[in-house]
């Protein structure tokens, strides 16, 4: 089985001129170099990644699907300015993010520009003007439901929302990215309609389980592999599925509720507190839960792509689910 850090590497290599092709000199510099930073900086550059596989993995060309990889490229750079903005971070990737740099106005602009040059690469499509019409379908439908997700994040900001909503903000905010990736680029390889939906839900799975545990590293996870406290997600409240059940699971022992909501969403809280709810969640079974909901969504979305010929481009793709929720950073 191919090793998915591995082909990301290789492949984000392969990616690094294109993505830094697209953007000239061209005035005012400011705004260019502001635009440039983010996708310059390198990264795993999984969704580009998934982009090319897919377009192999029903036995297209793959350099075809390159500017596919580009754009989507730039639409989630795009989304990284704006989030950095609205919450407030000063950092990325261990640099200043883009508004600490250059100033708000510059952020708002290079985030518009990454994302109008996401859709001028995508019409210079090299493929007949129907797969180009689907892959720019599916592109601009992520980009309506990313604005959804992001704005139900907004509105869940301090609240305790159900499971149902939190796994509906993430498919908007995480997964249907990946899948426009993934469903694009099986478009650009000349794939029917029934194996690109297929592929994309493959993606909108894989991208859930992905987030999941992300969320699951957010508690759990060695702050010296991650790189972040594993106290900040309960210090802020951050509603995942690990809470919901939590609270779901402790209805009937409303001592114990009372102390878990006493410590979550409190920025003053010490260690030993987020440290006691955390023993709370594990005791809860809310860890283990969301540690096999995210195993399933990954054993699902392997599941819907299981008819395609065996060959490297489906072997990452199964090795890229796996690796959603095997991750150590």
């Amino acid at each position: 089985m191919i090793d998915a850090k591995e082909y990301l590497k290789k492949t984000s290599a392969e990616l690094d001129g294109p993505i830094k092709s697209y953007i000239g000199n061209e005035e005012p510099s400011n705004l260019m170099e502001a635009s440039k930073q983010y996708p310059y900086r390198g990264g795993k550059r999984m969704r580009p990644a998934m982009a090319v596989a897919c377009c192999g993995a029903v036995g297209g060309d793959k350099s075809k699907a390159v500017p596919l990889a580009v754009a989507v490229e730039y639409i989630h750079n795009f989304t990284l300015v704006h989030d950095d903005l609205m919450d407030g971070d000063e950092a990325r990737r261990g640099m200043p993010t883009i508004h600490v740099t250059y100033g708000m106005p510059t952020a708002v602009l290079a985030g518009d520009a990454l994302f109008a040059k996401a859709f001028q690469i995508i019409c210079d499509l090299d493929v007949p003007a129907d797969r180009m019409r689907d892959a720019l379908r599916y592109v601009s439908q992520a980009v309506w439901d990313l604005a959804r997700g992001q704005q139900m994040d907004v509105n869940n900001e301090g609240q305790i929302v159900s499971e149902e909503v939190y796994l509906e903000t993430i498919k908007l905010k995480t997964s249907v990215l990946f899948a426009a990736a993934a469903a694009g680029g099986a478009v650009i390889g000349g794939a029917d309609a029934k194996t690109v939906e297929a592929i994309h839900d493959y993606a909108i799975e894989t991208g859930l389980g992905f987030q999941i545990f992300d969320d699951y590293l957010g508690i759990m996870g060695d702050p010296a592999k991650t790189g972040k406290s594993n106290s900040n997600d309960i210090r802020k409240g951050k509603c995942t599925v690990m809470v919901t059940h939590t609270i779901a699971a402790l209805k009937d022992q409303p001592a114990k509720l009372d102390e878990f909501k006493s410590i979550l969403g409190r920025m003053d809280a010490t260690e030993e507190e987020c440290a006691r709810a955390k023993q709370i969640m594990i005791d809860a079974g809310s860890i283990d839960y969301a540690m096999d909901m995210a195993r399933q969504k990954v054993e699902g979305a392997i599941e819907r792509i299981s008819f395609l010929p065996d060959g490297e481009d489906k072997e990452f793709m199964v090795s890229l689910a796996r690796y959603a929720i095997d991750r150590e950073l």
